[in-house]
């Protein structure tokens, strides 16, 4: 007879947790993540994949929230995709239903999953385009605050009655208690009729835990609009963090190129005749704005507004806008002259690094502009699209890119860098000249929620190694930690092969990559993989130029119609499309017995969102180590960086961000302790210490030495008596008491972990009293 975990003690706190068991990582998670909300701070988290770390941090922190009220009110939940949204709101509503089973009464918790207008938009006419800008801006169209006053004196123009009902009726009334994803606010739009989107955008500020992207508190455009009013109380999760740096890079960076220049000027253009027909019709309200401009007052967008400032510091908007930009047309002319100054510097020949500070003395120097007007003309340009009143504000894309570009280059004088290429990456033949405004710097993008909140948690499967974070990210974790996996069986098998069968060794380094003996000896590798694996097998590359010139070596070969023999090869392109229909059949294959082989690009959309449980994946290679490219200038400007302000070797940051994407990638086949897998690193840099040591501890712990450096034959001679002891019944018994725990168990585990505590303490203190003694004794 089992005894049945119900809610259980963590650190003194009843805490809620919906399954009948627990694995000894979760309990331990739980309680390093009760440590940093007791000291309402950060927090840096190591833990397996498949190992139940969403419902672990659901289960504490919201049983934190019910039990400290007045210490946390909320829970934000950041993730990166819908599939992970709808993850952790389906988890969450188990943990509610659970809570209520528990205490005997319904509970009052709200959780609501936020995506953007393409995911949950009703209204026919708008959500039957595809692209996400489109149907923002026909929403825009329809619900801006000045169409619908204008609708109010004309019948005739559109609007929408989803949202005229929830403006009508919904406001007034909060979200019911209980858990909603998008299906479910759609659904209750259609019952109310009113619109979705602006029912969750409403419901943000009231409801206990929120799950949305990264992008809606790290990106300044969408943070200011969503997540501005967020209090202090709550607690910041950042799951599947271990990209979080560059997603915080990217998200303060922009591109710019002659066809967004051009554009730039269409649009400026367009401006000009709606301010002359605006000064002819109504240039009472061109004066008004003047005026609010120049009393120093920030015009708030409405709710409903999707131009709003995005990059300026709170210190700033209390300034006065400068007098040369405050009358329309001046601004108009000005940003005149600052395209063209733009169009001027992508004339070049060969590639040129600058820093904001010296863009900005040639800015002056040749356009005559100075940095103050430029801080403020994303807000100016907000302002102007306002006042007009305009409805379509797609086309007006680029000359915000050319208004952000400027306010963040005067703003920001240290942490950023400005690169101009005379040609593209993926053309580096043809002249297409790119000026990219780079952020170097990943803490400027997080340091205003690490301001903001008590307590932020960051963690995934695969931080290894952890001390690099509150480095690059300038922050000051009060927990750290790294989980192992506790196993009732090895059911993952890391081996580290360095050499083929005629001992070549194999690499994916620049010098290797053309011997067609190491392209030969990973060909036949994955052959004699696909012999003995069942099922699915991914195999990694470091980039799709790697991946295609290999596959094209093995066509000539042979070697693709002899793993044709075995598993059907599908490929990962760079076209999504393409992509989505390879996973596809991929997965039809392992359904249907016949076996697939898919062919991915760590960093590419396969390495990062999907999980390979069970049969659909048996075997990961990652074919290299997947270093960034090195002689890119961007990449160059931000190792410097990071070298000057952090201390932080080049290397070491490169085999970092390296070895992070290899452990996410061979990740990808362990999706819980019930699934086996082999993960097989082919490169004999694996096998060096400085690389292995930067793996996540859960697979360092599996990888013993005698697999550390193996030849093609000795891989697979290890893995076929492997797969046939994976292959026996493994049942729920064989994991009770060792990798599952019951709610005896976990207290008996957790009796004797203190016992083992105390008895060390009390052995550090006798050593150093000894110590003490020895010092003091005479000679």
């Amino acid at each position: 007879m089992f005894f049945v975990l119900y809610s259980l003690d963590v650190d003194g706190m009843r805490t809620f947790f919906p399954y009948d068991f627990i694995y000894p990582e979760q309990y331990s998670y739980m309680l390093d993540l009760k440590r940093a909300l007791d000291a309402k701070g950060h927090c840096l988290l190591e833990m397996p994949s498949g190992t139940g770390k969403t419902i672990s941090l659901l289960s504490l922190t919201v049983s934190y929230l019910l039990a400290f009220p007045q210490s946390l009110s909320k829970l934000i939940y950041c993730t990166r995709t819908i599939p992970e949204i709808e993850k952790v709101i389906e988890e969450l509503r188990k943990l509610k239903a659970y809570i209520e089973k528990e205490n005997g009464e319904a509970s009052n918790l709200t959780g609501i999953g936020l995506a953007s207008r393409k995911h949950l938009c009703i209204n026919t006419e708008v959500n039957k385009a595809r692209d996400s800008k489109v149907i923002d801006s026909s929403c825009h169209a329809l619900t801006a605050s000045y169409v619908r006053a204008r609708a109010q004196r004309d019948d005739t123009i559109p609007q929408c009655d989803f949202f005229e009902k929830f403006d009508l009726h919904g406001r007034e009334f909060p979200l019911p208690a209980g858990c909603y994803n998008m299906d479910d606010l759609r659904e209750f739009g259609n019952q109310k009729g009113w619109c979705p989107y602006f029912v969750a955008r409403h419901a943000v500020l009231s409801a206990n835990i929120v799950v949305y992207s990264y992008h809606y508190l790290l990106d300044p455009k969408i943070a200011d609009i969503v997540s501005k009013e967020m209090k202090r109380e709550a607690c910041v999760v950042f799951d599947e963090a271990h990209n979080i740096d560059n997603i915080c890079v990217d998200s303060m960076s922009i591109n710019i190129n002659r066809r967004i220049l051009d554009r730039a000027k269409t649009s400026v253009n367009h401006l000009t005749e709606h301010i002359q027909r605006l000064k002819m019709s109504d240039s009472n309200r061109l004066q008004e704005e003047y005026n609010r401009l120049v009393a120093g007052l920030r015009l708030a967008a409405s709710q409903q507004d999707l131009v709003n400032n995005p990059v300026l510091p709170k210190d700033i908007l209390e300034e006065h806008v400068p007098g040369n930009i405050r009358m329309a047309d001046y601004f108009i002319s000005f940003m005149r002259r600052l395209i063209d100054y733009l169009k001027m510097r992508l004339t070049v020949t060969h590639a040129v690094q600058e820093s904001p500070a010296g863009i900005l003395k040639d800015i002056r120097a040749r356009a005559f502009i100075d940095r103050k007007p430029l801080r403020f003309c994303s807000e100016r340009l907000a302002s102007i699209i306002r006042s007009l009143e305009l409805t379509d504000v797609s086309d007006l894309a680029p000359l915000v890119a050319v208004a952000n570009f400027a306010t963040l280059v005067s703003t920001y004088l240290k942490g950023f860098a400005v690169i101009i290429e005379p040609f593209e990456d993926k053309a580096p033949n043809i002249p297409n000249p790119i000026l990219y405004l780079r952020c170097l710097d990943s803490s400027i993008a997080i340091k205003p929620v690490f301001t903001k909140f008590q307590t932020v948690v960051i963690t995934s499967g695969t931080l290894s190694p952890l001390d690099m974070y509150p480095k690059i990210l300038d922050f000051h974790p009060v927990v750290q930690s790294s989980f192992t996996m506790t196993l009732a069986r090895p059911c993952i098998l890391p081996m580290i092969v360095t050499k083929g069968n005629d001992q070549v060794s194999i690499s994916s380094k620049f010098e290797s990559r053309d011997d067609p003996a190491v392209v030969r000896n990973y060909g036949k590798l994955l052959v004699e993989m696909a012999c003995c694996v069942p099922d699915g097998m991914v195999c990694f590359f470091t980039s799709y130029l790697y991946l295609e010139n290999v596959v094209a070596t093995w066509y000539d070969h042979g070697i693709i119609s002899d793993l044709q023999r075995h598993k059907l090869v599908f490929i990962e392109t760079q076209d999504d499309a393409e992509t989505s229909l390879a996973l596809i059949n991929y997965m039809k294959a392992c359904d249907r017995g016949r076996g697939g082989l898919l062919l991915a690009v760590a960093r590419g959309k396969v390495s990062e969102g999907i999980d390979f449980d069970h049969h659909y994946g048996r075997c990961v290679i990652m074919m290299g180590i997947p270093f960034m490219y090195t002689q890119s200038r961007t990449l160059k400007a931000r190792l410097e960086y990071l070298r000057d302000q952090f201390n932080i070797k080049e290397s070491d940051f490169l085999t970092f961000d390296a070895m992070r994407h290899a452990a996410q990638c061979v990740g990808r086949v362990m999706r819980g302790k019930t699934d086996y897998g082999i993960m097989l690193f082919a490169d004999q840099r694996f096998s060096r210490a400085d690389k292995r040591n930067k793996l996540p501890r859960w697979i360092q712990e599996y990888l013993m030495d005698s697999k550390c450096n193996l030849s093609t034959e000795e891989a697979v001679q290890v893995t076929r008596p492997w797969l046939r002891q994976m292959a026996q019944p493994f049942t729920r018994d064989d994991q009770l008491g060792v990798s599952l725990l019951t709610l005896e168990q976990l207290t008996t585990a957790e009796k004797i972990a203190q016992v083992q505590r105390r008895h060390k303490l009390h052995y550090k203190l006798l050593v150093r009293m000894s110590k003490l003694c020895v010092r003091s004794c005479p000679i």
